[in-house]
């Protein structure tokens, strides 16, 4: 039985990768004049966008974030919390299960793209992409979580929907649960898979 749910953010809570892929296409084509078909954008989802711009040939990291973030309210209604999640943390904050996130946002990109969900106030432990040096899929972000919670690996597990978040998991020896509802790559191993979120209930109580 598990006492912490750790969850990651985007294509975890909210079904976000519209808005994260089309924005970004939007300032690579209209500001940098690059062309990238979304399929060839995907391997940004679940990392720092301070991470995955220079993959791109973007160097100027602090004005291509700003510009990507200003261009993501653009696709703003294609956002949205996934089925039952709201429910799921409802109930497990209810239950004093310690809830929290670790995402590759950063505090502020936190605040403008999730915290209007209203789903803060079931989650008490949060590490984004500025709380650490080294990022998903390094063990940091997570063992990060476990120091701030008071938290023990055994009974802690994170959920999540990309090869990055699982990586992290496990290299800071946590079990990782696959949330297949937002997952690109269901054949992921995984301690744990879900179809749907209340599915994670029964590993708590």
């Amino acid at each position: 039985m598990y006492r912490t749910a750790i969850f990651d953010v985007d294509g975890t809570l909210i079904d976000s990768e519209r808005a994260v892929l089309c924005s970004l296409q939007k300032m690579l084509n209209d500001d940098y004049g690059r062309y990238y078909d979304l399929k060839e954008l995907h391997f940004v989802l679940g990392i720092p966008g301070a991470a995955a711009l220079p993959r791109l040939g973007i160097y100027d990291i602090p004005q291509a974030s700003e510009k990507w973030n200003s261009y993501m309210k653009d696709f703003s209604a294609t956002v949205g919390v996934f089925r039952g999640m709201t429910k799921v943390l409802a109930y497990l904050a209810y239950r004093d299960v310690k809830t929290g996130i670790v995402t590759s946002k950063t505090k502020a990109e936190l605040v403008t793209d999730f915290a209007p969900f209203g789903l803060m106030k079931y989650l008490f432990f949060i590490v984004c992409a500025d709380d650490t040096i080294k990022h998903k899929p390094e063990p940091e972000p997570v063992l990060k979580f476990l120091e701030i919670a008071n938290a023990d690996r055994q009974s802690s597990i994170y959920i999540g929907d990309t090869e990055y978040d699982l990586q992290c998991a496990r290299s800071a020896g946590v079990d990782f649960g696959l949330a297949l509802w937002g997952s690109k790559t269901p054949a992921l191993e995984a301690s744990h898979k879900f179809v749907r979120p209340d599915e994670i209930l029964p590993l708590f109580f």
